[in-house]
């Protein structure tokens, strides 16, 4: 069994830096779960502490039944993949992918077997007899992965692993890990800073920022039900869009009025209640809209009279099966986005409406998510 534990990890150098902060993670065995958070997070970090490459400062660290913090990295069933591939320039594929077996002193025999059925797996039969060097980006990168495989460990541990590759390549080698982890039935926890990577791979996410833990949930919850202004801004793609509003109440309607302006959108009765339950009636808070909640069909915007406002164009993005906006938002920038086939021109007005059922509303001073569902 691989379940792996982190029971309040925390990571501290001796400069006094708090790299990682009370990490609380726990990985059922056979997951494939995924760190994912800007530069400087501590997904890293809480991934060496993990390989045992970083010394845990406080705080418990299991893979399986045992507690690993003082156990050295050969000996915990673990490998792992790096962002730089790691391979050594002056062997070929097959001696990449069985020099740990021969440092284990398994037989000629068992080698020869283990690494062709890797291999095989990998693509990578016809590649044995070349070093890295003659080698492009994605076969490197499945020869670290076949280097891996072949030690059958507990569990997996991947770096940024497709970071070095082009945008194509990173798109079919996502779908070759994910489809090693079915295979292999094997624990995988894979770092990335993209959330791309992150929601369509994972069983789970962990959000972290500032070495600390924001989210850690399956990926649809964090697009539908983000803890936190940041978590709401880091998934998505382009990013919500925060705009400042007061909490107006008039008889029994319930609106957000845009900060400065006479500007408000009258907010669904069920959000509305929970709100002014809340405490937030007359109060500032951040509302949350995503790109593609911002809708220009008139069906729609004839439904939603309520929610409607008129706008111009800034800036267009033509991405193929989809056209992003910049749009001017009373002074304030926001974006939006809409099927590919939509006519947009720059400087053009638009009539527009918010799909109110599926705005956030986030504290000022917390940032978290007044309307979050535990």
């Amino acid at each position: 069994m691989a379940r792996v534990q982190l029971k309040d990890v925390s990571k501290s150098y001796d400069n006094g830096f708090n790299a990682v902060k009370n990490v609380n993670i726990d990985i059922e065995d056979k997951e494939f779960i995924v760190l994912v958070g800007p530069s400087g997070c501590g997904k890293s970090t809480t991934l060496r502490m993990i390989a045992g490459l970083e010394d845990v400062t406080s705080g418990t660290l299991s893979i399986g039944d045992k507690v690993v913090n003082d156990v050295e990295p050969k000996d915990r069933d673990i490998a792992m993949v790096f962002q730089n591939y790691a391979l050594y320039p002056h062997m070929t594929v097959y001696d990449n992918m069985s020099f740990a077996l021969k440092l284990r002193k398994v037989s000629k025999s068992e080698i020869d077997k283990k690494v062709r059925e890797v291999a095989k797996i990998l693509q990578l039969e016809n590649l044995l007899d070349r070093k890295p060097k003659a080698l492009s980006g994605g076969q490197r990168q499945r020869v670290a992965l076949g280097r891996a495989i072949v030690r059958n460990p507990k569990v997996f541990l991947m770096d940024e692993p497709l970071s070095n590759l082009d945008a194509k390549l990173r798109t079919e080698m996502r779908a070759e890990i994910s489809k090693l982890h079915k295979k292999l039935d094997a624990t995988f926890i894979y770092v990335t800073h993209d959330q791309v990577e992150a929601m369509t791979m994972g069983d789970r996410i962990v959000v972290m920022n500032h070495g600390e833990v924001q989210q850690i949930d399956k990926p649809k919850a964090f697009y539908e039900n983000p803890v936190n202004k940041f978590v709401a801004s880091f998934i998505g793609s382009p990013q919500m869009n925060f705009i400042d509003v007061e909490l107006k109440t008039v008889g029994e309607d319930t609106f957000a009025k845009v900060d400065g302006k006479e500007v408000e959108f009258l907010i669904p009765k069920g959000k509305a209640a929970y709100l002014i339950e809340k405490g937030y009636t007359g109060k500032k808070i951040v509302m949350g809209v995503r790109p593609e909640d911002i809708h220009r069909e008139r069906v729609f915007i004839d439904m939603s009279p309520e929610s409607k406002f008129e706008s111009k164009v800034v800036i267009r993005e033509l991405m193929g099966s989809e056209i992003i906006v910049y749009l001017d938002f009373f002074g304030k920038e926001i974006i939006a986005k809409f099927d590919g086939k939509t006519d947009v021109e720059r400087n053009q007005e638009m009539t527009l409406a918010l799909d109110m059922n599926r705005v956030h509303f986030f504290d000022v001073e917390t940032e978290e998510n007044i309307l979050y569902n535990e």
